[in-house]
């Protein structure tokens, strides 16, 4: 008669894919955090991968130069919850009402800029890319276009619905909306809020109104 082994109990195998993304994780908060503390010129890989407490190998496995790890923690950033609001899906509201679909998408960014998570960090690397022109042109890129063209597609719609006037470049009118924020969030020169961003919204499309 055969003896019958015991049954083993089963080993527990290492959970792979919550191990990276508990790595990739700490990397985010680790570059945002540099970034902010000793800028990022002398934000280095080596310097993300001590604070994170990984590898430098682990790093340079998911990306090729601290400018990709920044950019990618950005986008991350960007996906996280405002409190506990969690961020709406990539895109531009079409309610049929231009202006308070524009005014919505503004409201929704001057409560980024004045997230505390992303203000610093944001205003590093903004910073640094006015003297770094391969930096500049990434962020412009990677995490301005995309948000810059959803723009360009709500003014089209609102062409074809007769809301703006037809020769209006959807590419400089965005401007109206955008470069004051920035400039304002950026230097200083006054506060943010949703009363002035709702009045550029009137401001610049009573001036794109059909004559």
């Amino acid at each position: 008669m055969a003896v019958q082994k015991s049954a083993q109990p089963a080993k527990s195998v290492p959970d792979s894919t919550r191990r990276s993304e508990k790595s990739r994780r700490a990397i985010y908060d680790a570059a945002l955090a540099l970034v902010v503390e000793v800028g990022y010129p002398k934000t280095t890989i080596e310097g993300i991968a001590a604070r994170a407490g990984v590898g430098k190998q682990t790093i340079y496995r998911w990306w090729s130069s601290k400018a990709d790890v920044l950019m990618e923690a950005f986008l991350d950033l960007g996906e996280r919850p405002l409190g506990e609001v969690k961020p709406e899906p990539y895109a531009f509201p079409d309610t049929g009402d231009v202006a308070a679909d524009v005014k919505d998408v503004l409201r929704a960014t001057v409560d980024q800029l004045r997230d505390p998570r992303f203000e610093a960090p944001s205003r590093a690397l903004a910073a640094e890319g006015v003297v770094n022109e391969q930096l500049g042109r990434e962020l412009v890129a990677k995490l301005m276009q995309p948000s810059l063209d959803l723009y360009i597609g709500r003014l089209r719609a609102a062409q074809e619905a007769g809301q703006v006037r037809p020769d209006v470049d959807p590419r400089i009118a965005l401007e109206f909306f955008v470069s004051p924020l920035a400039q304002r969030w950026l230097q200083h020169t006054g506060p943010i809020s949703y009363e002035y961003t709702d009045t550029l919204v009137d401001y610049a499309l009573q001036g794109l109104a059909p004559r």
